[in-house]
């Protein structure tokens, strides 16, 4: 049987094997709970801080704003949940209109509490427009959430001047940076967020283990255990810390730091070459997203007449996902693309493929070769079905 070709790196990426040897003692010999005082705890503590700073270099911030947490869906909903208005007359949230589930949900669940939620809208490229957000940002908003890059659709998001002109206002900025990190280079300090989400699984790491930054000051004393029982992490996030997992991230991001600027060269040209060949091919697909500002290695393609469901299921070889969403045994589309203009039809006849470190340019070409062939067959497929039911009813 064929190997899998894995193009599905937005939705989770392999352990860099630099990043499995670095976890590999916290398993066994280094066992300890950082929150012991003995030989091995003291072992597992001082892991914990190095990684600790060694993350904070990286994302360019302070090691005391650094907080490890299960993953980016634990930190979303930490600030979300957690982060009260300090004044009475700011009731309200915006929220855009893409952003991932772990932020959407909270911001519904804060709605029905009667927090005040607000959609910021998109172009039809998926990138936020500045000068909604100046027309619903006021006196009665207390946090403005946009994520820096679509997990469906790459588009990257003009976080540094959403953040000057909310911090313009006395309103606080929150940011998802899940899909940003390790494949573009930013500085969170430039960025001027206040709070920030990460997932190591995400950047070549493992699963099971985040961060969330948060800036001292305002930002700090603002938030509010989500968990609550020790008083781990500086008494914001109680729990056993995951030495492993925190050894990992640190890592993971320790080679990314060393990579961009090779993967992302090789990402975009993977990207391109992969696009050009599947729009030369297939008749009428397109291309989703904004197509300057975006993450390299990612792309999402609309090809109508084939459901991205049935694609993916005649393929079983190569692994992308759709642009729908099953919930309860219920699929509707996407709602990035619905938000960014797609028609139902257009959703759900649209796939997402995730280029990652590991692939290669042979790896494409068969993919390429693979999608080609199998919507060549499905819409020969369709259009036999339909010339029969029309001589049925003739």
């Amino acid at each position: 049987m064929q190997k899998p070709i894995y193009l599905d790196n937005n939705a989770t990426t392999p352990c860099a094997p630099e990043v499995v040897d670095a976890m590999l003692p916290y398993f066994t010999q280094q066992c300890g709970n950082p929150s012991s005082i003995h030989s091995l705890g003291l072992q597992a503590q001082l892991a914990v801080t190095k990684a600790r700073e060694s993350m904070a270099s990286f994302l360019g911030c302070d090691s005391s704003e650094i907080f490890f947490t299960s993953g980016a869906t634990e930190s979303n909903n930490q600030v979300l949940l957690t982060c009260p208005s300090a004044d009475e007359r700011r009731r309200g949230i915006i929220v855009s209109a893409v952003e991932h589930k772990s932020v959407l949900v909270p911001a519904q669940a804060l709605s029905e509490l009667g927090i005040a939620v607000q959609k910021l809208p998109v172009d039809a490229g998926g990138r936020v427009l500045l000068e909604s957000l100046k027309d619903i940002v006021n006196e009665s908003i207390y946090l403005v959430s946009v994520q820096a890059a679509n997990n469906e659709v790459g588009t990257l998001q003009p976080i540094q001047e959403i953040a000057e002109y909310a911090h313009s206002q006395g309103v606080l900025v929150h940011c998802d940076a899940t899909q940003l990190l390790g494949r573009k280079s930013f500085d969170l300090y430039e960025l001027g967020v206040d709070y920030a989400s990460f997932s190591a699984h995400k950047v070549y790491g493992p699963k099971g283990v985040g961060a969330l930054f948060v800036r001292q000051g305002n930002p700090r004393r603002n938030l509010s255990p989500l968990l609550r029982g020790g008083g781990q992490e500086a008494f914001l996030r109680a729990g056993t810390l995951n030495v492993p997992g925190i050894v990992g991230f640190a890592a993971a991001c320790s080679v990314a730091q060393n990579r961009i600027a090779p993967d992302t060269l090789k990402l975009t040209q993977l990207r391109d070459h992969l696009e050009k060949t599947m729009l030369e091919s297939i008749a009428e697909a397109t291309v989703n997203g904004d197509l300057i500002n975006r993450l390299p290695g990612t792309t999402s393609i609309t090809i109508p007449g084939v459901q991205a469901e049935t694609l993916i299921a005649n393929i079983p070889n190569i692994c992308i996902s759709g642009g729908s969403a099953c919930s309860e045994g219920t699929v509707s589309p996407s709602h990035v693309l619905i938000a960014m203009g797609l028609s139902r039809e257009r959703a759900e006849c649209t796939v997402r493929i995730g280029i990652g470190r590991y692939n290669s340019q042979t790896e494409i070409d068969l993919a390429c070769t693979s999608l080609v062939a199998v919507v060549e067959k499905l819409r020969n497929a369709s259009g036999e079905s339909c010339e029969n039911e029309e001589r049925k009813t003739q």
